[in-house]
């Protein structure tokens, strides 16, 4: 089974911020393994290529973009629910 690395793109990066815009949601496969959460375009490639495994670019959600998300953090669901 050949060895698959999931990439999305971080939602809070701006186009020319010099921060990796890339994080690793999961592997599959192989003995890879990745101790880092943000790289770079460059980096992800280079291990790809270095291991022999294929990168696989997650599309990205359809929310509007600012941060706002359905509901409330989950966290505070879970303190109203044991009432903390």
């Amino acid at each position: 089974m050949a060895t698959k690395i999931f990439v999305r793109e971080r939602r809070k990066v701006e186009k020319g911020e010099k921060k990796p815009r890339f994080r690793v949601v999961g592997v599959t496969g192989g003995d890879l393994k990745i101790y880092a959460e943000h790289f770079r375009k460059k980096e992800l490639e280079q291990i790809a290529q270095e291991s022999g495994s294929a990168i696989v670019w997650l599309d990205a959600g359809k929310g509007k973009g600012d941060g706002e998300g359905k509901g409330e953090h989950k966290s505070k669901r879970r303190s109203a629910s044991t009432g903390e």
